[in-house]
């Protein structure tokens, strides 16, 4: 056995909400800079047709966009959002990840055994329940990761003064922004994670290929990101080009992808592919592996502390 061990009491709800939530706070402080790579990419072109995009790319590829990125705006630019990003994996994963088991439960009326139906519907539902909780530190987090410090004024200066502005300039709603396309990308990436990644841990386990522990765990979540960044990218990617968008560019989430798919062709949907699969991929591996340990750890914590001398 590698890490904590198994406690023989199954984690409370609040171990998994509160352990989800800090899992996913560690994940993003790794992988951060990746993410940050991908939403410039993902942004990249969007005022120019396809042509003209590739012509006058100023990001070409993961290490491309972080190099440019270091050179020309400094290190930190890496971290543009992480105060909101945390804001948001906090109270964000502690819903969509945190309440998933006890959803699933509900949904199979505490049967042991969960249907792959059960599965997806308990991944909907959570993750549909977290945008409704934590969409606004969202489009702040995705705003600051889009704007750049050379050559020009910054939109933002700080986080607060970045809730603010947006609620001032563009009303309550713009808190609010993209919340349809969010939805749609996170019900399909909880289904995606947490269903792919329950399915493979259990399917290794069931075939006693590995036991309960680290390597079990990496697995699972290696294949888990794979799978959630091949079905979500383009739901993803017009999610960010809509959130970051000027007031008035688009008149919804679906004028956004069709002006995509007019002006970048199919391709567009794709872009940032490869950092959103060495973001999603390590980011996976770390929370995964980092929630299945913190949930060892607090139960076995509870259960020292219940234990008499």
């Amino acid at each position: 056995m590698v890490g904590f061990k198994a406690t023989d009491v199954p984690p409370t709800a609040t171990v998994k909400f509160l352990g989800a939530g800090t899992a996913a706070c560690i994940a993003d402080l790794i992988t951060f800079p990746l993410d940050t790579a991908k939403v410039r990419l993902q942004i990249q072109g969007e005022s120019q047709g396809p042509v003209r995009a590739t012509a006058s790319a100023q990001y070409r590829g993961v290490l491309g966009t972080i190099l440019t990125m270091v050179r020309t705006e400094g290190p930190r630019s890496l971290y543009n959002g992480l105060v909101a990003g945390l804001q948001r994996q906090m109270s964000f994963a502690s819903v969509r990840i945190g309440l998933y088991d006890s959803v699933k439960q509900f949904y199979t009326k505490g049967s042991e055994h969960a249907s792959i139906g059960s599965r997806l519907l308990a991944g909907s539902t959570t993750g549909a329940l977290a945008v409704a909780v934590a969409q606004p530190t969202d489009v702040v987090k995705v705003r600051f990761q889009a704007q750049a410090r050379a050559g020009g004024g910054r939109r933002y200066q700080s986080t607060i003064d970045a809730y603010k502005t947006i609620a001032r300039e563009e009303g309550f709603q713009g808190l609010w922004k993209g919340t349809s396309p969010n939805v749609a990308r996170n019900a399909i990436v909880n289904c995606a994670e947490l269903v792919t990644y329950d399915l493979i841990k259990d399917a290794l386990l069931k075939a006693n290929l590995m036991t309960d522990d680290l390597p079990c765990h990496f697995t699972s979540a290696f294949g888990a990101g794979f799978c959630t960044t091949v079905i979500a990218s383009p739901v993803d990617v017009v999610k960010t080009r809509y959130m970051n968008s000027a007031l008035g560019q688009y008149s919804s989430a679906g004028h956004c992808a069709l002006t995509m798919l007019q002006k970048e062709g199919p391709r567009a949907f794709y872009k940032g592919f490869m950092p959103s699969f060495l973001r999603l991929g390590s980011w996976n591996v770390v929370m995964f592996v980092t929630y299945e340990q913190l949930k060892r750890a607090l139960m076995a914590a509870c259960t020292s502390q219940e234990a008499p001398f």
